[in-house]
């Protein structure tokens, strides 16, 4: 282990000072060099995500798919939506708008009082490892990730922005990052606050988000694998993921349209459990969403288009009693 941090970090050092370095100087950011380097990260972590798609689950797709690929237009607007997060394009927007912003707030947090509280710190001798301590903010992350996606389901606003993410009747590996980009600022928003206020380390806020891109990326893979009875309750599986994703049951919860749904949780499928929102069925059902499958409505065919249906659906839903 201690093999492979070296050389994650060797990697970045060098990446950071051949080419992000003299990148930074050129566009005039001499003064946020840190942050470059942090960025420089992230990077490193999305090409080794990516490589681990094509070369691991890609594969496994095309071993055991669930259904046959008819529609490589809309999987490609996903391989599009990936690279746009995963090598750093929304992070870059988000550099030059959001984070003097957010920067402002976590000072004046700071002020308040804030930003020295550590999490970890609450049971002394029991967290004093950084593995164990990695594994605590994993499953708190993992429960406001719960949280905020039932938020996206069940307030109308909010559900017309994610409702990008479920228009995909092609699910493959692609997937995970197809977003409402108004909806990703959202969540980044809030994690990154979260995270400022239970202290975790820079390092494992990394780790713990890496973790979670990947595994969403192999469950909402077109791959027919259940992990077993035991199995599909310790971590989601493609098949319990392909069921929220399920047309009329992962979105909805007391009719046709009803805002709601299933399997909401996106590492541990505890939450479900435990909230009652777990759907265990044996199925691995067609995707999409009910009015998009049985009325024709239109969602967009390609990036722009459904951005700007999403921004039209989001203004539209403010008062209604719908977001559907």
């Amino acid at each position: 282990m201690d093999f492979l941090i070296d050389l994650f970090a060797n990697t970045q050092a060098a990446l950071y000072e051949q080419v992000m370095q003299p990148m930074a100087f050129a566009m005039g950011l001499g003064s946020r060099l840190e942050d470059v380097f942090d960025a420089t990260g992230w990077l490193l972590i999305g090409l080794l995500q990516i490589a681990v798609m094509l070369v691991v689950i890609g594969p496994l797709q095309r071993w055991r798919p669930v259904e046959p690929i008819t529609d490589r237009v809309a999987i490609r607007t996903d391989v599009l939506y990936t690279v746009i997060h995963r090598l750093g394009l929304f992070r870059c927007v988000l550099f030059f708008t959001i984070d003097p912003w957010v920067d402002d707030r976590l000072g004046e947090m700071r002020t308040a009082g804030f930003g020295t509280f550590h999490l970890e710190d609450v049971w002394p001798g029991v967290t004093d490892g950084p593995w164990t301590s990695f594994l605590i903010y994993l499953v708190v992350f993992d429960f406001l990730n719960y949280w905020l996606h039932r938020a996206q389901h069940q307030f109308n606003p909010w559900w017309a922005l994610h409702a990008v993410h479920h228009s995909q009747r092609q699910m493959t590996q692609w997937t995970d990052n197809r977003n409402h980009l108004l909806d990703d600022v959202l969540h980044a928003l809030i994690w990154v606050m979260v995270a400022q206020v239970i202290g975790i380390a820079p390092s494992q806020f990394v780790a713990v988000v890496a973790l979670t891109q990947l595994s969403e990326s192999f469950q909402h893979a077109n791959l027919r694998v259940s992990f077993g009875w035991w199995g599909e309750r310790l971590w989601v599986s493609p098949r319990f993921h392909r069921t929220h994703h399920g047309v009329g049951i992962g979105h909805e919860t007391h009719g046709a349209h009803s805002l709601g749904g299933h399997n909401f949780g996106v590492l541990l499928p505890w939450w479900d459990m435990l909230f009652g929102t777990a759907d265990f069925g044996p199925r691995f059902e067609p995707t999409g969403i009910r009015d998009q499958v049985e009325e024709g409505r239109d969602y967009g065919q390609g990036f722009w288009a459904q951005q700007r249906l999403g921004l039209k659906r989001f203004f539209s839903a403010w008062g209604t009693s719908s977001g559907l």
